[in-house]
């Protein structure tokens, strides 16, 4: 099959697929209907199963640094890691709403960056939820913190979400140099993040505390806190010899499954449960269906709308056009379509492809998987988030004010590095 119809089919097919992970009927994982679309579409020749076996030799080593981290993430929980950060938020914020939201943005915005938008929003954002009833506060400006840090906070470090990953492959970048690029932005994004939810839900952190918590003295996880340092140290060192950070991200979460195993607080299946194998299955098939899209026919419209080079215009109109389409398809399938794209100019439009597709998913569910987990957490929990309506109000600030601050501290970084 080739030509329209394989177009036509492909692009069928990843409505369906993309439908499923935003939808999934009867609790199914993402990949139920990912793997036989991808499937399907080998079998009638839309993509050649050379083709898609190189798709998914590409994907690989992301695929298992993400497993990785995702497993990192859920250790460190399991030390009681985001416990005590909840223990130490309740405590220091003296029972000020104000406070506490920007404790909220520091704790979040770094376990974004170290342990990925998943840990925030999966494992963060729970306890954000039980600190606010604790302490008698209204929840929604310190969810809403979670779950736009989840995405803007996410621009730091290649580990920091699995568009990163991506981008990072194919930038050239050494793990160092992509932090040190990215550093000035990400402190853009979430600096402006913090001003306009501040003044947005201003009414509601003008509301004290019911019940405020003495301040105590809060014991960390001194071990998972060790271990978590010494594996990013280790995405340095294997950036700088050449060796996968995968690697590194293996070998922090073998530390700590050792520790949790021989403590007896964890088990082999609950281990492999937290790697998320139905989602990497899901990534995987993804990226097929999309290099199907790709090869038919989409990658020509697109490469006419594709700036070339890296000034600051062509950088704003990668960021915005990377932003759009991610919340027309998803930033993970924007991310895959735009990043081939935009390599060829260098590592510049690559991260400002980068930016479009973390900062853009901020105004509407659809624009991340990680914001549709957000929003089925908030609503398992009873959390009033104010609906798509508050949502995409408060993203239609959000989206442009963090672009339009991040896109020139980008320029700027590479210029500077």
């Amino acid at each position: 099959m080739h030509g329209v119809s394989a177009e036509v089919l492909s692009l069928v097919l990843l409505a369906a697929v993309l439908g499923c992970a935003v939808r999934r009927p009867f609790g199914w994982p993402e990949a139920v209907v990912a793997v036989p679309a991808a499937g399907l579409l080998v079998a009638v020749g839309a993509v050649s199963p050379g083709a898609a076996w190189a798709e998914v030799g590409r994907l690989a080593p992301v695929v298992g640094f993400l497993a990785a981290v995702l497993v990192l993430a859920q250790l460190c929980d399991d030390e009681g890691l985001f416990e005590a950060c909840g223990r130490w938020m309740a405590g220091a914020s003296g029972g000020r709403p104000v406070r506490l939201l920007g404790q909220v943005f520091a704790v979040a915005a770094l376990v974004t960056a170290v342990l990925s938008l998943d840990a925030t929003v999966v494992l963060l954002t729970p306890v954000v939820i039980a600190t606010a009833g604790a302490l008698g506060v209204r929840a929604r400006p310190h969810v809403y913190a979670c779950g736009h840090l989840a995405n803007s906070a996410s621009l730091l470090l290649p580990v920091s979400n699995l568009t990163n990953l991506l981008a990072f492959a194919a930038s050239g970048l050494g793990f160092g140099r992509f932090t040190a690029l990215m550093a000035l932005p990400w402190l853009a994004a979430v600096g402006v993040e913090y001003l306009v939810l501040r003044r947005w839900f201003a009414a509601e952190l003008a509301v004290p505390a019911e019940r405020p918590v003495a301040a105590g003295g809060v014991r960390l996880p001194r071990f998972a806190l060790g271990t978590v340092a010494g594996t990013l140290a280790g995405f340095v060192l294997a950036s700088a010899v050449g060796v996968s950070p995968a690697w590194a991200a293996a070998a922090g979460a073998l530390v700590l499954a050792v520790r949790a195993l021989a403590g007896r607080r964890s088990t082999p299946r609950r281990i492999l449960s937290a790697a998320a194998v139905p989602f990497l299955a899901f990534v995987l098939a993804l990226g097929v269906v999309v290099r199907a899209v790709v090869d038919n026919g989409l990658a020509g419209r697109l490469a006419a709308v594709v700036p070339a080079g890296d000034g600051l215009p062509v950088l704003f109109a990668l960021a915005g056009l990377a932003a759009v389409l991610a919340n027309l398809v998803n930033n993970l399938p924007a991310t895959l379509l735009l990043v081939p794209l935009a390599a060829p100019s260098g590592p510049g439009p690559v991260l400002a492809v980068l930016l479009g597709v973390n900062l853009g998913p901020n105004l509407t569910y659809a624009g991340s998987l990680a914001t549709l987990l957000w929003r089925r957490i908030t609503r398992e929990r009873a959390v009033d988030d104010g609906g798509p309506r508050l949502f995409t109000a408060l993203g239609a600030l959000v989206v442009p004010a963090t672009l339009a601050v991040s896109v020139p501290a980008l320029w700027v970084s590479l210029r500077l590095f």
